[in-house]
């Protein structure tokens, strides 16, 4: 198991608190910044000389800002590490899981997912809002699932998921007094990290879904997603291929 986590502090924490509860030491870390091409291609190349097999890839990474911020690449922040992360470090990733039976990729997503404009992912036309980047992001996440789905017929198997409210301080980072308020309700109501993580881990790991792939889930349930559009999903695609060459 490979821990990829921007900070190797807290990913070192979290592999002792994973070997303390599971006796399992075969857990290593790597420090990754989901926002940086490079930085995603460092990774991708260490693990594929690592590894001869990669059996399942969760990519659970993102950032909210009610201000807008670029990344070492140029890119708008948001959309540059809850998709162009997503999308980059897969596509580095899979011809490694391609050859590998039974593969899955799991894309934490949202059901706050609206606005995409595919003409203007960045706001460069758009006044930029916050909460409309980050759901965008978060509809191009299930697109690129169907796409990545479509395109490999399901080999490796792609599914995203919605893991509910969870208390973390994502939200009342993003700056400004409401969303500090927004994050203290998440906070108190919020489930907690491994409720949230309950329905990702689900679907990466329980023999059932063997096969199983092009679907969106929320608290182990299959829902419909409205952003079902070949056409359209293709051209999200195209446009990440563009912005990640």
């Amino acid at each position: 198991m490979l821990l990829a986590c921007r900070s190797r502090e807290k990913a070192e924490a979290a592999r002792e608190k994973l070997r303390t509860a599971t006796g399992n030491d075969a857990v290593s870390v790597g420090v990754v910044d989901l926002g940086s091409r490079a930085s995603i291609r460092q990774l991708a190349a260490s693990v594929k000389r690592e590894l001869d097999a990669l059996h399942v890839l969760v990519n659970n990474a993102a950032t909210f800002s009610m201000r807008r911020r670029t990344s070492p690449d140029g890119v708008e922040l948001t959309w540059a590490t809850n998709q162009l992360g997503y999308f980059l470090l897969t596509r580095e990733l899979l011809p490694l899981l391609s050859a590998t039976p039974g593969a899955r990729v799991v894309n934490v997503a949202s059901e706050l997912a609206r606005g995409l404009d595919l003409g203007d992912v960045q706001f460069a036309r758009r006044r930029y809002d916050g909460i409309t980047a980050y759901a965008q992001s978060k509809q191009a996440n299930r697109m690129f699932t169907w796409a990545l789905h479509r395109r490999t017929g399901g080999a490796p198997a792609a599914n995203a998921v919605h893991p509910g409210g969870v208390a973390t301080p994502l939200v009342s980072k993003g700056g400004g007094l409401l969303m500090r308020l927004v994050g203290a309700l998440v906070g108190l109501r919020g489930k907690s990290p491994a409720e949230g993580a309950d329905t990702p881990l689900w679907l990466a790991t329980s023999p059932e879904l063997e096969g199983v792939s092009g679907r969106f889930w929320v608290d182990r349930r299959e829902r419909p997603c409205r952003f079902r559009d070949p056409e359209h999903e293709e051209r999200l695609w195209e446009l990440c291929e563009s912005m990640t060459s």
